[in-house]
């Protein structure tokens, strides 16, 4: 039994791992996932389970989250549950508390009227920004959870209320209350990113039966019915346009401006909008197999995979906090009873101490890292399925490729011709078209179009197809062979070759051979900078697996200058070349597979991180991929590896940073040195510019 849960006014990565890790310790949970992006959690609950699931998972998430709002999900909510509420309360509530703690300083100077009255200001600044927190450590340890950090921000706080630090026990709360309004602009900005790619869900279809139209829920049209869209609406399911033509922006889906024109028998993908003329649409998908419906699942399953760095976060805070907590009793209790001195001061020294060691600049920033770096990813057309593949993608070392359809266009294009004999160009072309006119075959649908005229067909006749040869036509009274060398041969015409990379067409008429056209996969345009990036970036060795032939596969990888070649592979000998290639690798760096089509599926899941590319082709290369890149281009791998490694070293940034403060201070706080003030800036000071420093990748 799964049941779905959105939990509204979830801001807090932190807490959103919390709730995921205690949910997983109920047994009767099966699977827990708590996606922070789209605050969706998803339980797969045994069936002998018969307490009632939603107030379990009330219970849990009210532990560290009180205000947040459980809504079971049902098939009509499948929005992300983004921050709905406005945040001017917020910015109220902190203004009056800050005004509050400012109006406590001004009173503590001299010349002015009373210390009770500030006492009494930095208290009701105290109890409004810090009754949350307060809130939190009471409840977690009613509930068994004592050491964490708003255990550590309570007792710190509140032994400076004692020794008389009332001034740094408010500020304390207040900038930590600062810092967390800062991480929430920056969750909802991420969110918004993430949000935009849910726009694409469709209200109605407008089915057509009998001639009349009717609004219908997307999900009730079936295979093979006729839909009609209108200038502005959105594309429902994904089909085949068999009356009209128009613009269609594909921005939601694919990050790209530029609309694209579509016209009768062009295929259409489920989720653009369609911007000018009026679409008839034959369905070819379901709602739930349609590209919309993929991109949906897909983006709310985004971040549900945890880095290691996130994961690792609440472990160091789980043994971190009860050591900090035992090392103040031991500072404030040993020395005094065995060395003699003032207990004050070392009382004072071991609140000094708990106040630097609260971890918030780590729990706030570490998970604010990641999911800012997959809403900087999203807002550029890549998706990516988790933090742990974005810190694959920063550490790749083998970047392997599929050809067609990943480094070329998967079209079949005339390249070359090569006319003899005295022919012209133009008259190769005309005799290859007049023969092929009849034929379905990709390599003759090439030489129509680029051919580009009508053909009279009255002026053919005796048209046969010759298999594994080649075709025979009489074109206006001339005998004109199209075909391999094979046909050539086998009707003794004697023929030219060249070097040229491709499939070669030969073409006679009545004997005389007037020359050779060329067709091949056409190398997409970016696939140079692709590689060619790749290499700047440090990438060790770039590699390519193709089906193709070996003569074929060897010019398109010299073209592009690829380190490696594997041709005429079948799927599962990529398998096995893949396999080959992990065993080789450094065992910390990864290997990523980029792949487009239902047959690098198998591929795609074996790599440490599998990329679609064009995945909006292939259902298989979305569900298998870990990384899906939403257009054909292939240069937008550098732009995930450029995020991922631009979060990555954000995210260590801060956590050096905030060690390496945190255990000077602390050492300083245990001689005596460091006071309350530069606990207060080691502790929530940090906090503040390690937030500060994760929203670079927002904008990055």
């Amino acid at each position: 039994m799964v049941k779905e849960f959105i939990l509204q006014e979830l801001g807090c990565a932190n807490c959103a791992l919390k709730i995921e890790n205690e949910l997983k310790k109920n047994e009767n949970f099966q699977s827990v996932s708590l996606n922070f992006a789209t605050a969706k959690l998803r339980l797969e609950v045994s069936d002998n389970y018969t307490n009632n699931i939603r107030d379990e998972v009330e219970r849990v998430v009210h532990l560290y989250e009180p205000d947040v709002l459980v809504i079971e999900q049902n098939t009509e909510n499948t929005q992300i549950a983004n921050n709905s509420t406005s945040i001017k309360p917020k910015i109220v509530w902190l203004t009056v508390g800050a005004i509050a703690f400012i109006s406590g300083i001004i009173f503590l100077w001299p010349f002015y009227i009373s210390g009770y009255i500030a006492f009494a200001l930095f208290l009701f600044s105290y109890i409004l920004l810090g009754f949350k927190v307060v809130f939190r450590a009471v409840s977690n340890i009613t509930n068994g959870k004592i050491f964490d950090e708003n255990f550590l921000m309570t007792v710190a706080t509140l032994g400076a209320f004692v020794i008389g630090e009332y001034a740094g026990a408010a500020a304390i709360m207040l900038f930590y209350q600062v810092g967390d309004f800062f991480q929430e602009l920056a969750v909802r900005k991420s969110k918004k990113e993430i949000a935009g790619l849910m726009d694409i869900r469709p209200d109605y279809a407008n089915l057509q039966v009998n001639g009349h139209v009717s609004k219908v829920s997307p999900e009730s049209v079936n295979i093979g019915d006729i839909i009609i869209v209108k200038p502005g609406e959105k594309i429902p399911l994904d089909g085949v346009v068999v009356d009209g033509e128009s613009m269609l922006d594909s921005s939601a889906l694919t990050g790209e401006s530029v609309p694209r024109k579509v016209s009768k028998a062009d295929n259409i993908l489920s989720g653009c909008i369609n911007q000018s003329g009026v679409l008839t649409i034959e369905v070819t998908q379901t709602f739930g197999e349609s590209t919309v419906s993929k991109i949906i699942d897909l983006v709310e399953n985004a971040a549900s995979k945890k880095a290691t760095l996130e994961t690792f976060i609440t472990k160091f805070a789980r043994y971190y906090t009860p050591v900090v907590v035992i090392l103040a009793v031991l500072i404030a209790a040993v020395p005094p009873l065995f060395w003699g001195g003032v207990w004050f001061d070392w009382i004072h020294r071991s609140i000094v101490l708990l106040i630097i060691s609260c971890p918030c600049a780590l729990v706030l920033s570490i998970p604010l890292g990641f999911f800012g770096g997959i809403g900087a990813a999203s807002k550029r057309g890549i998706l990516v399925k988790g933090g742990n593949y974005l810190e694959a993608l920063a550490n790749l070392e083998y970047v392997v490729f599929d050809k067609t359809g990943t480094l070329t266009k998967g079209v079949f294009k005339v390249t070359s011709m090569q006319a003899s004999n005295g022919f012209s160009e133009a008259e190769l072309l005309e005799a290859a078209a007049y023969a092929e006119t009849f034929s379905n075959h990709p390599i003759a649908l090439s030489i129509m179009q680029e051919y580009g005229k009508s053909v009279d067909k009255d002026g053919l006749s005796q048209y046969t197809e010759i298999a594994g040869h080649g075709v025979s036509v009489v074109a206006n009274g001339r005998t004109i062979l199209v075909g391999n060398e094979k046909l050539m041969t086998g009707n003794s015409i004697e023929f030219s070759s060249n070097n040229d990379f491709g499939t070669k067409v030969h073409v006679a008429a009545d004997g005389v051979y007037i020359g050779c056209i060329t067709i091949s996969d056409e190398i997409k345009p970016d696939s140079y900078k692709a590689i060619s990036g790749l290499r700047d970036l440090g990438v060790k060795r770039t590699v390519m697996l193709t089906g193709d032939t070996l003569k074929v596969a060897q010019a398109v990888a010299a073209e592009l200058k690829i380190d490696e070649l594997h041709a005429s592979l079948l799927p599962q000998e990529k398998v096995e070349k893949v396999e080959e290639l992990i065993k080789q690798k450094h065992h910390k760096k990864t290997l990523a597979f980029v792949g487009d089509g239902i047959n690098d599926a198998p591929v795609l899941a074996m790599a440490d991180v599998g990329i679609a590319m064009g995945g909006l082709g292939s259902d298989a290369a979305i569900e298998a991929a870990d990384v899906v890149l939403m257009t054909d281009e292939p240069q937008k791998l550098l732009e995930a590896i450029k995020i991922a490694r631009f979060t990555r070293r954000i995210v260590w940034q801060n956590i050096v940073f905030a060690l390496s403060v945190q255990i000077l201070f602390i050492i300083l706080g245990s001689i005596g040195v460091a006071s309350i003030w530069e606990a207060v800036f080691a502790d929530v000071g940090v906090s503040l510019i390690a937030v500060f420093n994760t929203w670079r990748i927002l904008k990055f």
